[in-house]
């Protein structure tokens, strides 16, 4: 009978981290992030499963990501885009937003 109820909230917490990735890639859509980049493949700019295993470990990361989702830039990824440059997000996109994306983003 307890092995029951140990499942069910395993199942639940399933549930939840779908939901919040299903609201992230939402708010990604909406950001136009999905334009550039694809979670597991290269359209304009890398992967974010690229992106989240380039970065993995790197206590600075972070900080440098919400950076350049910010104020755009290139020259990180040159291979990937051809030297194609991020284009600023901010402040067309909400700081919270952008922490919120990258958090995902390293998640992956």
């Amino acid at each position: 009978m307890k092995a029951k109820w140990l499942i069910v909230p395993a199942a639940a917490a399933a549930l939840l981290i779908s939901g919040q990735a299903t609201a992230d890639l939402a708010l990604a859509k909406k950001s136009g992030c999905l334009a550039c980049h694809g979670v597991d493949k290269k359209i304009v700019g890398p992967s974010w499963k690229d992106v989240a295993a380039k970065y993995k470990g790197d206590a600075g990361a972070k900080d440098r990501m919400i950076a350049k989702v910010k104020k755009g830039g290139k020259g990180n990824w040159t291979k990937i885009t051809g030297g194609a440059p991020m284009p600023p997000y901010s402040p067309r996109v909400s700081d919270e937003n952008i922490e919120k994306l990258v958090d995902f983003i390293m998640t992956l």
